[in-house]
């Protein structure tokens, strides 16, 4: 008759757990984009997108067959204290989810004490006590289980922001790099084109003392020389910022960082698959968070409904208390007890179904974001296919035009050494020579961090396309 009661409830419990077939969050599915159906600026068909950011992505800037990045980029994911936060948010939520799993299961707590009690006319007492106590919810209509997807969708929201910490990371550090190369390469040619122009001023001078020319021509080489001399310094300048910015993203401090110069870089671009699959764009870690965040709105819809549902609790304890330890442990100093509770809510002025309507809100939300984030990333990868098909060809013309402008620029400064035209000829003719020569080296820097966008847009590069580096001309 003593465990009547509890039986009842018991039997109660296992009842309503296999009742309990109405799910209380909606059924989830990802939510609808409007997928085109083949890429406008390549080839390839899309598909779906659906996360796939676990795939191993490889050293994606190893394509630029630059061994100096590859040794900064490897450096990113231990040293860079962006990715370092992401990392330990990863393994904060993933500690998230064990404690949530965790109340699926039953708590047991121990209990141990011992006592000492006396007065003036009294002699001195001892006594032990210990008792072991257990309790748990039984999760009969899937709240837990639902508290426990929403956890798990956080850390996987987690993990794809840390990818994504990791991407933004790499590609800042390539695109850095690839800056302070440049500099490289334009102090490299504006040296030369310096070193031109101070020819150009001592012919100007030697053709002054001779009575050939005026003064004015002399002045004008001096200031033109000035002026490529200042330019020189504002290169070293903007490659100065480029080198701290690495050795931030490097986790150094940049007065202990330094790049060695490299004035005969060239510019390798990896080579463009003609095909990019589209599957490769399931691999980006936004995309996998914005999709994860729509699970975990769902989830919470129904972490909401459940105080619709009554929550059960069944207690017990078992415990002992003696004048000594030996009589600790026998069956006269025993003392058990059994206990259950139900709690309903039943009157909170419609707070409950507030909840439930901000949960389907919040999803209707994250659904928006969701394809938001998908439809950008379309966008992202078509801007850079057209970029690149742009840059190819525009590269062409500057080279074209570089050797053209080179040319000229010779010719003129043989006709004023001759006599035959005048100074400001000559300046006109250097100054397009060198914009020339910077357009196309802009030309192609431009061309290789298009190439960059591109491989961050996919999510991390293209698998086993393009693997072979092909140097710019």
């Amino acid at each position: 008759m003593t465990f009547r009661p509890l039986l009842t409830v018991l039997a109660a419990s296992l009842v309503l757990a296999g009742c309990a077939k109405l799910p209380l969050a909606p059924k989830y599915e990802v939510p609808a984009v409007d997928t085109p159906i083949a890429f406008k600026e390549g080839e390839g068909a899309w598909v779906p997108a659906a996360p796939a950011d676990t795939l191993e992505r490889g050293a994606w800037w190893e394509l630029f067959d630059d061994p100096y990045l590859n040794d900064l980029a490897a450096q990113v994911e231990v040293s860079n204290q962006n990715v370092a936060a992401a990392v330990a948010a990863y393994a904060q939520a993933r500690a998230l989810t064990r404690e949530q799993r965790a109340g699926l299961f039953p708590r047991v707590d121990l209990d141990v004490r011992s006592n000492r009690s006396g007065g003036p006319d009294t002699p001195t007492r001892k006594s032990y006590e210990w008792s072991i106590g257990a309790s748990w919810e039984p999760d009969v209509f899937g709240r837990l289980r639902l508290v426990v997807d929403s956890a798990r969708a956080g850390e996987q929201i987690a993990e794809a922001d840390l990818a994504s910490a990791q991407l933004a990371a790499q590609g800042e550090l390539v695109a850095n790099y690839f800056g302070l190369r440049e500099t490289d390469v334009l102090h490299a040619l504006q040296a030369q084109t310096n070193a031109g122009y101070a020819r150009a001023l001592q012919i100007t001078r030697n053709r002054y003392e001779a009575g050939v020319v005026a003064r004015t021509d002399v002045l004008q080489a001096e200031s033109q020389y000035a002026n490529a001399r200042a330019d020189l310094l504002s290169l070293e300048r903007q490659r100065a910022t480029f080198e701290h910015a690495i050795a931030v993203l490097v986790g150094k401090a940049p007065a202990n960082f330094a790049i060695p110069v490299d004035p005969k870089w060239s510019v390798k671009l990896p080579g463009i698959p003609p095909v990019v699959p589209s599957t490769l764009l399931q691999r980006r870690p936004d995309i996998a968070a914005a999709e994860r965040s729509v699970a975990r709105a769902n989830a919470q819809i129904g972490i909401e409904r459940a105080a619709f549902f009554p929550s059960l609790n069944l207690t017990g304890s078992i415990a002992s208390s003696a004048a000594s330890i030996g009589d600790l442990f026998s069956a006269s100093s025993l003392v058990w007890a059994l206990g259950s509770s139900v709690a309903q809510m039943i009157f909170d002025a419609g707070g409950t179904q507030a909840r439930v309507d901000q949960a389907r809100g919040a999803l209707d939300e994250s659904a928006a974001r969701y394809r938001q984030t998908v439809l950008t990333a379309f966008q992202a990868v078509e801007d850079q296919l057209a970029g690149l098909r742009v840059l190819t060809a525009q590269q062409s013309l500057r080279a074209d035009a570089s050797r053209a402008a080179d040319l000229v620029e010779q010719q003129v400064l043989n006709r004023y050494e001759a006599g035959q035209v005048g100074y400001t000829e000559v300046i006109t003719a250097q100054q397009n020579a060198a914009a020339a020569r910077r357009a196309l080296v802009q030309a192609q820097i431009d061309h290789q961090l298009a190439a960059v966008s591109l491989i961050q847009a996919l999510g991390g590069g293209w698998g086993g396309f393009g693997s072979m580096a092909s140097t710019a001309p």
